[in-house]
């Protein structure tokens, strides 16, 4: 054939060859279409180039992606190769501001075709602040109590504060940071244990490892009694003396395991005295108080010496 037969067949009613061609290669992407699958999981996303500056009002942390493909392929893609992000550069100061979503590639993505994605919301409005840095107290946080009869007398966290980091705007709130509950049920001795820091602001960072050492110290509850105004007697003072104490009563301090026995115990007369009996000139003495013993407690008495002032009784007044 012709050359010029050729080509002139060729472009004999050219436009409705066109269109039989568009048609073909539209049916062929349908069909293509028709046969892919889609897939949906969700993404975590990372806000990039922002750095002076931090998001200071809730925002969505997970964004919905879509895949489409061909179904042998399309369960080959590992979620954590479609990254989703925004893109923060040239944003320097607060405000408000609508961001899109980015989507990239990498790793087992980067081998499927075709491969479409979508990703849901397409844009975000992060509300901006300055990003301030400052040490927090952390607080303990107890759960239950120790066992009857004991008593958690101290206690300690290790570090005591941490590094937080936040908006301006939130950061004037921020004063202690809780830890997670520690257990006292039941103890009855020393313990340490680590406990997590509870982040309840996911606005609000806190920096290191988001554990803290927690040390307590138990030590057991002794009852104790106190009894008041308990006379103190003279006693061994030889004829023709007198005796004048300074104090003429003391008090009685009672501790033990038995708290019944405590309870029960009423001290006789004699229980405080001082004895005068190496006495045998009159004058102001110091001298020790002496107490007696009692069954099943501890007991100190309070004072622990007087002073008495021994004098000589005349004989016209005998």
């Amino acid at each position: 054939m012709q050359p010029n037969k050729f080509f002139a067949r060729a472009v004999d009613n050219w436009p409705a060859k066109v269109l039989s061609l568009g048609m073909a290669i539209v049916l062929f992407i349908i069909y293509r279409m028709s046969i892919l699958e889609t897939r949906f999981f969700f993404a975590p996303i990372a806000i990039e180039n922002l750095s002076a500056m931090m998001p200071s009002s809730h925002y969505p942390r997970m964004i919905r992606i879509s895949l489409r493909g061909e179904a042998n392929d399309l369960y080959s893609v590992l979620e954590n190769d479609i990254e989703t992000f925004v893109d923060m550069e040239g944003i320097d100061a607060p405000g408000t501001y609508i961001i899109p979503v980015q989507w990239r590639k990498k790793g087992t993505a980067l081998e499927v075709e075709p491969l479409q994605i979508t990703v849901e919301p397409i844009e975000i409005t992060f509300s901006l602040d300055y990003k301030i840095s400052k040490f927090v107290a952390l607080r303990a946080s107890f759960l239950g109590q120790v066992e009857a009869g004991y008593n958690m007398t101290s206690f300690s966290l290790n570090p005591a504060q941490v590094i937080v980091e936040g908006p301006a705007t939130l950061m004037g709130s921020i004063s202690e940071i809780d830890t997670e509950l520690i257990d006292l049920a039941g103890r009855t001795e020393d313990f340490t244990v680590p406990t997590a820091i509870l982040q309840r602001e996911p606005l609000i960072l806190i920096r290191g490892s988001g554990i803290t050492e927690f040390t307590g110290s138990i030590s057991q509850i002794i009852p104790v009694r106190n009894i008041f105004n308990v006379p103190i007697v003279i006693t061994g003072l030889k004829d023709g003396f007198t005796g004048e104490l300074e104090i003429k009563t003391g008090s009685i301090h009672l501790e033990g395991d038995n708290p019944d026995a405590m309870e029960v115990f009423e001290p006789p007369p004699d229980f405080l005295r001082v004895d005068c009996s190496g006495i045998s000139e009159g004058g102001i003495y110091v001298l020790r108080v002496m107490t007696s013993t009692a069954e099943g407690v501890r007991l100190r008495a309070e004072p622990q010496e007087v002073k008495i002032t021994i004098g000589a009784i005349r004989e016209d007044e005998l």
